[in-house]
């Protein structure tokens, strides 16, 4: 099959001609790059109607001189998300090529395309993708059929949050390679370093290091601290994302992703943790329509068409919005329940479960009830950022897990806190955590999910907020008769054992803001939507739990933060 792809969400207009037999992409680009400034949409919609037609002719060309007449099976183009103008003239080149040549039609998703373009270059069977691009950053998993948000900006996309910086000091779009650049002289900044669970939030760091540059440090020095602090980020998220779902693959997608910088963290992180990473040639991660062709190729073989009256384009075309046809059958990552065993990783250490690797730290189980937990030094950060981070949280971690077992919010307890070595000893609650029950659907979940909503609202009401509320930082025991206590009273009554627990503080932070709260409810659904058998089941008794002992202002905000647009 060979498809003819169109991309036009933004600042680039291209056109690529792609062969399944032989897997040879041909791209023709023509970007628009202003003078100052970021992108203008008035600007950039103008230049997708003067280049487009020529870089489609061009491609055109190509495939009759490679091919022959008649040699296009079908036509696909970028449907969102972007820029409205832009995307707009790009779906009407599309369609009128579509109708002209009598091939079908195929809308692909922008964001969805860079995560497959990685997938179907690496050969990887499942994994993980980091998409780090302009107007956007998030991470995405496969399971049941659809792209699940494990997390994703609250406010920007990396790369525009870039460009707010450069544009402050007065460089030209784009912003990227020119901070890249003045970094190779820098030096170490402290910036804030803002990872809300799976989230992340670049607005307080971009107007920090605009505050930094405006009285007088070295644009090298800002420049430095932002890559340090904005992947590091990006990385953290990334490798919580693989804690959480228990994948070992990490592709990389998006403009962004060609920084050498933020590929060297993404590796290092990788290789700590035993996974395999893959980030595509440059031509690929900027935006392009070769990986709009290639998808295109997959949708088309799958029948996954659509008619040219139903093709209008949607500027806010989330990725968990598509249903995913071109995968044969169920590969979700589930992860099986953990035994006692001892296998051989990547890095060829040698590791056991009663050591479990998280997302940042060793739990090591020590016996008497007790578990070591050492934040261990990430070799992706900076050793100063690194450092002050592991030490900051573990004495938060420490903190707050007595003040939420003082708010009845079942904790491990703390033994000892050794913060110069970044260790806590803490006692051994639960058998499992909860991920592990969700992913395979045990009756018991549902009781589970409702009590850790009743926990969250405890902790909300005495000002605590989680900040890292995952279903991997859950601990569980099994319930005798779940049906009779399904609403959690019994387990919870006073002088009961807890059935369910809530560890790993070292994100949390005190607050009394309803948006705040609404995070932390934000993280756990998205961990839930992302891993569970059954999620709706399971977050309607999230929420009931909650509501039965906190503020339903908090619900209503959650509903306001999962409709805010991410793509700007």
């Amino acid at each position: 099959m060979r498809v003819l792809g169109i991309e036009g969400t933004a600042w680039c207009a291209s056109a690529a001609v792609y062969d399944s037999e032989t897997d040879d992409v041909h791209i023709e680009s023509d970007p628009y790059l202003p003078d100052s400034g970021g992108i203008h949409p008035r600007e950039a919609a103008e230049h997708m109607s003067d280049a487009l037609p020529s870089v489609v002719d061009a491609a055109l060309s190509y495939a009759e001189r490679e091919y022959g007449r008649a040699s296009i099976d079908a036509v696909a183009f970028s449907r969102g998300p972007g820029l409205g103008p832009c995307l707009r003239t790009a779906g009407t080149a599309a369609r009128s090529l579509a109708g002209s040549l009598s091939v079908p039609l195929v809308g692909v998703n922008h964001m969805v395309a860079h995560l497959e373009i990685g997938r179907h270059r690496s050969g990887f069977e499942n994994p993980i993708c980091l998409n780090a691009s302009g107007a956007n950053a998030h991470v995405l998993g496969y399971h049941d059929d659809r792209y699940r948000v494990l997390g994703e900006t609250m406010d920007t996309g990396v790369g525009n949050a870039i460009d707010k910086f450069t544009r402050h000091v007065g460089w030209s779009h784009p912003g990227g390679p020119k901070v890249e650049a003045a970094a190779a002289d820098g030096e170490f900044l402290e910036l804030p370093y803002v990872v809300k669970g799976m989230d992340f939030s670049f607005s307080g760091i971009m107007s920090a290091a605009k505050d930094r540059y405006d009285e007088g440090a070295p644009v090298e020095d800002v420049c430095f601290a932002l890559q340090e602090h904005v992947f590091a980020m990006l990385t953290e998220v990334a490798e919580r994302a693989l804690s959480l779902t228990g994948a070992d693959e990490l592709v990389l997608g998006g403009g962004v992703g060609q920084n050498d910088r933020l590929r060297e963290m993404l590796e290092a992180m990788c290789t700590q943790r035993g996974a395999s990473f893959f980030a595509p040639e440059p031509r690929f991660l900027r935006d392009n329509a070769g990986m709009i062709a290639v998808l295109g190729a997959k949708m088309a073989a799958a029948g996954d068409v659509v008619p040219i009256r139903e093709s209008s384009v949607d500027p806010n075309f989330r990725p968990d919005e598509v249903p995913v046809t071109w995968r044969p059958g169920d590969e979700s990552i589930r992860e099986g329940p953990r035994t006692e065993h001892t296998e051989r990783a990547r890095d060829g250490v040698e590791r056991t479960d009663r050591d479990h690797t998280g997302a940042e730290a060793t739990v090591e189980l020590l016996g008497d009830n007790r578990v070591r937990k050492r934040r261990r030094s990430r070799t992706y950060r900076h050793p100063e950022l690194d450092g002050t981070l592991r030490r900051s949280r573990t004495t938060l971690e420490a903190r707050l897990l007595n003040e939420a077992r003082r708010a009845g919010v079942p904790t491990p307890l703390v033994h000892d806190v050794d913060v110069a070595n970044a260790t806590l000893t803490l006692q051994h609650v639960g058998e499992r955590d909860l991920a592990d029950a969700l992913a395979h659907g045990t009756d018991a979940s549902r009781v589970h999910t409702r009590t850790v909503g009743r926990h969250l609202a405890r902790l909300h009401d005495a000002g605590i907020v989680h900040g890292d509320p995952t279903t991997r930082n859950v601990r569980i025991r099994s319930i005798e008769e779940p049906d009779a206590n399904v609403d959690g009273t019994i387990a919870d009554a006073p002088g009961s054992r807890p059935h369910t627990y809530l560890i790993d503080f070292g994100l949390g932070y005190h607050t009394g803001h309803v948006e705040d709260h609404a995070m932390d409810l934000h993280v756990l659904e998205q961990a839930v939507a992302g891993t569970a058998m059954d999620p709706e089941s399971l977050l309607d008794a999230f929420e009931s739990g909650y509501l039965s002992v906190g503020d339903s202002a908090v619900i209503d905000r959650l509903r306001t933060i999962e409709g805010r647009g991410r793509y700007r």
